[in-house]
């Protein structure tokens, strides 16, 4: 089982900057894939960013440029970093942590969200 703390969500005007911490209870080495999603009022939860294990990373379209994930594996911790925030960018963030056993099995594990507020 693998616990997910968030921090480092706030208010913040449009223009500006924020880093999201994730930090796992475990060596995220032993995770097979972290990543970011957000919620914002009214919409699905949606992916922001992933990376694996080996360091491969993937962006939504309308983050890409502006966001950056990131990771250090001394302190079991993954980072978001968002630039140029804009008003949309408004939501809950969550951080996810996916595990793949040999046997086939896969579990998901979620931090408790954290909240990212862009004035205009």
């Amino acid at each position: 089982q693998v616990q997910l703390v968030e921090s480092g969500g706030g208010l913040v005007q449009a223009g500006g900057s924020l880093k999201l911490s994730c930090a796992a209870s475990r060596s995220i080495a032993s995770i097979n894939a972290m990543g970011w999603f957000r919620q914002a009022p009214g919409e699905q939860r949606e992916l922001v960013a992933s990376i694996t294990s080996g360091g491969s990373r993937n962006y939504a379209d309308s983050v890409k440029g502006r966001f950056s994930l990131s990771r250090d594996n001394a302190k079991n911790t993954v980072y978001l970093q968002m630039n140029s925030l804009k008003p949309e960018d408004t939501a809950v963030y969550y951080c996810n942590a996916r595990v793949s056993r040999w046997s086939g099995e896969t579990y998901d594990y979620w931090g408790q969200g954290t909240q990212v507020t862009v004035s205009s």
